[in-house]
């Protein structure tokens, strides 16, 4: 009797076993983001935070939905350090490899954030058959004209914030108003020693050039470079007026402190400026950052009413992460993941090809602006009103703030000059 009830007993736990599985609901696998990022700098860490407030958001709304399955966001970060001097590129394609192949990144958000590291990436997302969108950094133009110049090979990657000639479109507009104002006409060009810097700086040469402007001078600093002196030393001797700086080194917070100290009569503005851009940068320069412009890109970096989406986003980062958007990847990584999933809703499959097709239909109001993507080039399609296309914005520092003055549409204050130039008005 004993043996014959543990025969029954072991007989019954067997068909359970059996079944069970098949009456059990199993949770869906995660879709999985890998995001390469240089995590020890601003448009690393500040693409991070985009990207994990939309993961969170998205997740407490009961996540993607895949075909009719719901399933979550997963994030997997490698930090690239492809924004520290003298890393070589091929560190950042490990990263990206290592996300594919050992992470089972579903697709890729973010980076590689230098421009000459994601364009290194290119052929390896071609060659996995993944879709990336990158968020922060990478201005160079050559990236979305590769993917036009070889739609099959490179249709893979996308871009969903503004490039280097857009941005040298923009910061022309910009300083056509500045002259109109103001009366100034005499640009220095400084830039860092780094592919999209060294282009965007001949670009906006040659641009305002054929404007009408002097171009006095073009200095080109490596990166670290700790005292930038001689070269404001130089814009003093040439009568420079606005100073054109694109630099997203840190230290480029130095130079705004030198410039200050010397009281150069030359108005400064960051085409694209990591120190200038952060929420602290006013005391981290002990108010010595004063005056000086800075381009973050797009709309949502710094407080404007751009869309109904721009502060709504703009606090909600602020809440999670107890500081405010910091740099020209935060609006833009959050768009991304928000972007992603609403073509893989549609596509209803994470398969390559129609989430390719999904992405190129994408018509999405967001932070900054309408967006869609230019389905030869897969660059997001720019716009100085918010209800046609992507949206940038300039700010200047005044009074400890960081107002939007640029464009017009989304402006929330004027440019002011610093006193010592006052007689330039």
């Amino acid at each position: 009797m004993k043996k014959s009830g543990w025969g029954v007993w072991i007989v019954l736990v067997a068909a359970f076993l059996m079944l069970a599985p098949s009456g059990r609901v199993v949770a869906a696998e995660p879709i999985i983001i890998g995001c390469p990022l240089p995590t020890a700098f601003l448009y690393g860490w500040d693409a991070e935070r985009g990207v994990r407030l939309a993961v969170d958001e998205i997740n407490a709304q009961g996540g993607v939905d895949v075909g009719g399955e719901k399933r979550m966001l997963k994030v997997e970060l490698i930090d690239t350090r492809d924004l520290e001097p003298g890393v070589p590129v091929s560190e950042a394609l490990l990263a990206v490899e290592k996300l594919i192949l050992e992470k089972k990144a579903d697709f890729i958000v973010g980076g590689p954030v230098r421009s000459e590291a994601a364009l290194a990436a290119m052929p390896l997302l071609s060659k996995h058959r993944k879709v990336s969108i990158v968020t922060s950094g990478v201005l160079s133009p050559k990236y979305h004209a590769m993917v036009a110049q070889d739609y099959d090979k490179y249709k893979y990657c996308f871009r969903i914030h503004g490039e280097a000639k857009q941005l040298v479109t923009e910061i022309m507009d910009c300083l056509e108003h500045i002259k109109a104002t103001f009366g100034l006409n005499n640009l220095f060009i400084m830039v860092q020693d780094v592919a999209h810097a060294r282009a965007a700086g001949k670009i906006l040469g040659d641009i305002a050039l054929k404007k009408g402007w002097t171009v006095s001078g073009t200095e080109i600093f490596p990166t670290g470079t700790g005292d930038f002196s001689m070269g404001l030393i130089k814009a003093q001797k040439t009568g420079a007026q606005v100073l054109s700086l694109w630099m997203d080194m840190p230290e480029s917070s130095i130079l705004l402190k030198q410039w200050y100290d010397m009281q150069l009569p030359a108005l400064p503005f960051g085409s694209t400026l990591a120190a200038a851009e952060q929420p602290g940068f006013w005391k981290a320069t002990e108010g010595k950052g004063a005056y000086c412009l800075a381009n973050v890109v797009n709309a949502g970096n710094a407080p404007s009413n751009a869309t109904p989406w721009t502060m709504k986003f703009y606090d909600a980062y602020t809440q999670k992460w107890g500081i405010e958007p910091e740099g020209l990847g935060s609006s833009s990584s959050y768009m991304a993941i928000y972007t992603l999933k609403d073509a893989v809703e549609r596509a209803g499959t994470l398969e390559s090809g129609a989430v390719i097709t999904a992405l190129e239909q994408t018509d999405l109001m967001g932070v900054y602006g309408r967006l869609r993507f230019d389905p030869k080039s897969h660059q997001v399609i720019p716009s100085y009103d918010p209800q046609e296309g992507a949206v940038g914005s300039i700010f200047q520092w005044q009074d400890g703030k960081r107002v939007v003055v640029f464009p017009e549409s989304i402006a929330m204050g004027k440019i002011i000059l610093p006193p010592w130039m006052k007689m330039k008005q």
